[in-house]
C-alpha cells in the first residue's frame, strides 16, 4: 500500500460496508492509513475480523462487525457499534452489492433474483444512510460516499445490478438535497471494471476488456479507494450530489468503435 500524507482523517470515525475484500478492503486500508478509525463490516464475520486485524498490524485503528445490509436491525447495530467504539460517526461508505448472472432471456429472470440485487445494492445503502444520518449530522463534517458503477449509466449487462446502481445515482442526488442543509455531503463513485475477486479465473476476459479502456488497463481497488478518500475528506468540502466516474475513460470514449473504424477494409 502506498504511504499517504498528510493524515486527512485524524479523529474521524468511518463505517464501511462489505469491507472484507476488494474495493471495500482497499478503502478501509486507505482511510485508516490517513488516520481514521474504521469499522470494517462484512456479511462474513471472519473476513471482516481478518481485515480489521490487517489494518491494525499496519498501524491503523480498526474494529470489525458482521453486517447484512438487507437487515435493518443489523445495519442499526453496526452504526451503533461504530459510535460506541469510536465515540462518533463522520463518514459512511456504502460498498455492499449483489450482482446475479443474467438469464439468457429477460423473461426468464426470476423475481427473487431481481429483488435480491435491488435489496442489497440499492435498499442496503438506503438502510445504512437512514441509520447513520443523525450521527453524521451531529459530527459537523458528515459525508456519505456510495460505490456506484458505470453500469448505472450505460449497458454493460446485469439487469438488476445495473438498475440498482442507476438508482443509487438518483438516491445520491435526492439525499444530497435533503442532507446538505444539515451539513452532510453525499456523493457517488462510479467505477469501471475493477480487478477484484469477482473476476477470479477470468484473466482472459479482463485482458479483452482492458483493450477497450482509453487508459489501456483495468482498474484496481486502490484506484477507487483514492476517489473515496477525496470525496470523504474536507478537500471535497464544496462537492455534494455528484457522480465521480473512475472508469479509465470508458464512458467518454468509444474505443471499440474507434478501433473498428480504423481497420483496413
Amino acid at each position: 500500500m502506498t504511504p499517504v500524507t498528510p493524515a486527512r482523517f485524524d479523529g474521524y470515525s468511518i463505517l464501511i460496508t462489505a469491507a472484507g475484500q476488494g474495493i471495500g478492503a482497499a478503502t478501509a486500508h486507505r482511510l485508516a492509513a490517513e488516520g481514521a478509525s474504521v469499522l470494517v463490516t462484512d456479511l462474513d464475520a471472519k473476513r471482516a475480523s481478518d481485515r480489521a486485524a490487517a489494518i491494525r498490524e499496519a498501524g491503523g485503528t480498526a474494529d470489525s462487525l458482521a453486517c447484512d445490509v438487507a437487515d435493518r436491525t443489523a445495519v442499526e447495530a453496526a452504526v451503533a457499534h461504530a459510535v460506541e467504539s469510536f465515540g462518533r460517526l463522520d463518514v459512511l461508505v456504502n460498498n455492499a452489492y449483489a450482482a446475479s448472472e443474467d438469464a439468457e432471456l429477460f423473461e426468464d429472470v426470476p423475481d427473487e433474483q431481481w429483488e435480491r440485487d435491488l435489496d442489497i445494492t440499492l435498499s442496503g445503502p438506503f438502510r445504512c444512510a437512514r441509520a447513520a444520518l443523525p450521527h453524521l449530522v451531529a459530527s459537523g463534517r458528515g459525508a456519505i460516499v456510495t460505490i456506484g458503477s458505470v453500469n448505472g449509466e450505460q449497458d454493460f449487462g446485469g439487469h438488476g445490478y445495473s438498475a440498482a446502481k442507476a438508482g443509487l445515482a438518483s438516491l445520491t442526488r435526492t439525499l444530497a438535497g435533503h442532507a446538505g442543509p444539515r451539513g452532510v455531503r453525499v456523493n457517488l463513485v462510479a467505477p469501471g471494471t475493477i480487478r477484484t475477486d469477482a473476476w477470479a479465473g477470468r484473466d482472459a476476459e479482463l485482458e479483452r476488456a482492458a483493450a477497450l479502456y482509453p487508459l489501456g488497463r483495468i482498474g484496481t481497488p486502490e484506484d477507487i479507494a483514492s476517489a473515496v478518500a477525496f470525496l470523504a475528506s474536507s478537500d471535497a468540502s464544496w462537492i455534494t450530489g455528484t457522480t465521480l466516474r473512475v472508469d479509465g475513460g470508458i464512458l467518454a470514449v468509444n474505443t471499440g468503435f474507434r478501433q473498428a473504424m480504423a481497420q483496413q477494409p
